[in-house]
């Protein structure tokens, strides 16, 4: 014997849906709001527009879909993301087999790999690993036998003088063994700042300091103010700050004196911040 229950078709079955969509469809009718209703709400549109597009005037935003790439030699390439005065903030991308040579670094420099891998001399580094190179610490080649993408801050990537700088000074054999490497799989030193949001210090002096920054979904960071410039680089994940969206591989400057809204992720979100130590 079938029950009533039993002929039903099943909930999530896609015609019921349809056919219910359709039935609620022939019932809805536009509600037109009075012109003086119509008319405030498009003035508080507009307002919130323009006061956005104050707020954001003065942040440097990359996505990862735009900038200019240029040829640094055969199979490199780099995106400028930031001009700064110690160094330049860009992204390097090799070609499988591409390689640079040994260089002297003309001010302290960090880089994330993004995807693939970088071999320096013996060291491996994979996705998401940390590696810092103090300024005129010597660089042994860098190769990418697979190709990759990384984000490097404090390069002189795009001040042709320091590079050839860098280039020369690499020929000196002395200065090596300063670097530093933090591994993506290593679990220590991460510290909760608040609820869902912790914090991983790579490298810090009396001023600045280095660090990743991890959201869990439905985290926020408050309303802050930036006393230094403040370099925001996307890892993985979406992060609102303010009314502005960043995801994966985008890139941002926040300079000294502006201030980011709410920072808030609905699906969690991992970046590298570089800013104020306090």
């Amino acid at each position: 014997m079938t029950s009533k229950t039993d002929s039903l078709e099943p909930i999530g079955n896609a015609s019921a849906t349809t056919d219910l969509a359709t039935l609620l469809a022939g019932h809805i009718v536009p509600v037109s709001p009075p012109p003086s209703i119509r008319q405030s709400l498009t003035h508080r549109l507009q307002g919130r527009i323009a006061r956005s597009a104050d707020e954001h005037s003065r942040l440097l935003t990359v996505r990862a879909k735009n900038g200019a790439w240029q040829t640094l030699k055969p199979g490199i390439r780099f995106k400028m993301l930031w001009l700064g005065d110690q160094g330049n903030s860009v992204l390097i991308d090799f070609a499988p087999g591409a390689q640079l040579p040994e260089h002297r670094h003309n001010w302290l420099e960090e880089g994330i790999v993004l995807s693939g891998g970088l071999q320096v001399g013996d060291l491996q580094l994979g996705v998401l690993d940390y590696h810092l190179a103090p300024a005129g610490s010597r660089h042994q080649r860098i190769q990418s036998r697979q190709g990759a993408l990384a984000y490097l801050r404090g390069t002189s990537l795009g001040y042709p003088p320091g590079v050839t700088r860098e280039m020369l000074g690499g020929l000196l054999p002395f200065g090596e063994g300063f670097t530093s490497t933090v591994f993506a799989n290593d679990d220590l030193g991460w510290h909760s700042i608040g609820v869902g949001v912790s914090r991983k210090i790579l490298y810090a002096d009396s001023v600045l300091s280095s660090a990743l920054i991890r959201l869990q979904p439905g985290a926020s960071v408050g309303l802050h103010t930036h006393s230094q410039h403040e370099e925001c680089m996307m890892l993985n994940g979406e992060l609102f700050l303010g009314d502005m969206l960043l995801r994966e591989g985008d890139y941002q400057l926040a300079p000294v004196g502006t201030a980011h809204g709410e920072a808030y992720s609905d699906v969690g979100a991992l970046l590298f911040r570089r800013g104020s130590v306090d």
